[in-house]
């Protein structure tokens, strides 16, 4: 069996009506020729794509590790197959990300041996799983997010990369519908799992923020129809949210401080302590395919 991070990808469940296919066509109804990209538009769009599937496989990890140790069998299984969903968006963001850079690096090869500091995820998917309502928390504030990510990103001019995001949508539909529905159930439920949801709630808000915040690179692959500002769907976010949380009977936190720096390699201790139990097999056999 090869070593790949694409194992089981397509075990992911699916739910949700077919968004439609995506040509990933330019405003003239051609398709963006990657190859023709100058050096530098290339370099942005290996940096980007890096960042999508980061977050998905570093996130996908994290649910991993509920792996049998879920409050119920059917909740195993249901992160579970979130996990793969995400890792199989990754998996191909990767692949992409390694055809943008064009140095002969798989999707493996990015997964497995980068450092922490080369990494292009959120600081909020590298946090541990912490108890149950802290993993769905954090799971539901990500999901408001990529669902409208991945929906606008259907219309990217990169075809591969449409091709991602229409799939990806259909997936996400299915996240968001079950962190919402855990997040009111936990809201709604004993006076400890509302106490733990609330605290889960405030201590991860100060990580919400570097979802939307957008620097030269997120600028250029908008220039390019590549991809969409983060920025422009903000308030849409907070509509999903401020609706789940008002319906779970929680108070919705304040902004204040944001953390951020994960786009740029700037992460929290956690992230190098997952890597390190995550790469150390494919590093200590480097090449090998088993």
């Amino acid at each position: 069996m090869e070593s790949s991070i694409s194992s089981g990808a397509d075990s992911g469940a699916d739910s949700g009506t077919d968004p439609g296919t995506n040509s990933g066509a330019t405003s003239d109804g051609s398709q963006l020729d990657i190859a023709a990209l100058p050096t530098a538009d290339r370099a942005a769009l290996f940096e980007f794509l890096q960042r999508i599937g980061d977050d998905r496989l570093v996130l996908g990890h994290r649910l991993s590790e509920w792996c049998g140790h879920a409050p119920i069998l059917e909740e195993d299984i249901a992160l579970g197959n979130i996990a793969l969903d995400l890792l199989g968006q990754a998996t191909r963001a990767l692949e992409l990300a390694g055809e943008a850079e064009n140095a002969g690096r798989s999707a493996d090869a990015l997964a497995y041996f980068r450092e922490a500091i080369d990494f292009r995820n959120l600081q909020l998917v590298e946090l541990p799983p912490g108890d149950f309502g802290y993993t769905i928390t954090r799971q539901f504030f990500f999901d408001a997010f990529s669902i409208h990510f991945m929906d606008a990103l259907q219309n990217s001019t990169h075809a591969e990369l449409a091709a991602l995001a229409v799939k990806a949508t259909k997936e996400e539909r299915y996240h968001l519908r079950h962190s919402s529905e855990w997040m009111i159930k936990l809201g709604q439920g004993t006076e400890e799992s509302h106490a733990r949801v609330q605290r889960s709630v405030n201590e991860l808000w100060r990580f919400v923020g570097e979802m939307f915040k957008v620097d030269e690179v997120d600028r250029r692959m908008a220039q390019l129809g590549i991809a969409p500002l983060a920025s422009d769907f903000r308030a849409r976010w907070d509509s999903v949210v401020s609706d789940v949380l008002a319906r779970a009977e929680l108070d919705h936190p304040q902004d204040e401080f944001f953390a951020r720096g994960g786009r740029v390699g700037h992460h929290t201790e956690y992230l190098g302590h997952m890597l390190a139990e995550m790469q150390i097999v494919a590093r200590s056999h480097p090449g090998v395919e088993w």
